[in-house]
């Protein structure tokens, strides 16, 4: 491929790469909503932040009411890692702290992605068992 070639598409590579980032916050919170409904976890948590002058490498999901025991037995490192990257990408900007319930993941981010993805043209084709057929590394 020629240089000049790539630039002539550079847009629409990068459009293609949001409308790709968008699509996988969606998925990864879809997954982490429906492990939270199967659950039947609630409650309010803070998501922090990878922080290294705190020593802290990974996203840490707090409870704040309840048993921090339940929320570590339910998400791994990499999914806390999933959820901290989709929330940032729904924000607009890198969290360092957001306080919310488990409750209202659905309502508060997912449904807001969604009505984004739909406005730009994105058709939403995951129902309840299509997880189980998407690609290891999209789980």
């Amino acid at each position: 491929m020629k240089l000049s070639q790539l630039l002539a598409v550079r847009q629409s590579i990068l459009r293609q790469a949001h409308l790709a980032g968008l699509a996988h916050a969606y998925f990864t919170l879809h997954r982490l909503s429906r492990r939270i409904a199967g659950a039947r976890l609630r409650g309010p948590v803070r998501l922090q932040a990878v922080n290294p002058a705190l020593e802290r490498y990974c996203p840490a999901l707090i409870a704040l009411a309840g048993a921090q025991s339940v929320l570590e037995e339910h998400f791994s490192d990499q999914d806390l890692i999933e959820l901290a990257d989709a929330l940032a990408l729904v924000a607009g900007a890198e969290i360092e702290e957001l306080e919310f319930a488990l409750e209202d993941v659905p309502e508060k981010f997912l449904a807001p992605l969604r009505t984004t993805l739909k406005e730009l043209g994105i058709e939403i084709d995951l129902d309840n068992d299509q997880s189980s057929r998407l690609p290891a590394d999209r789980r």
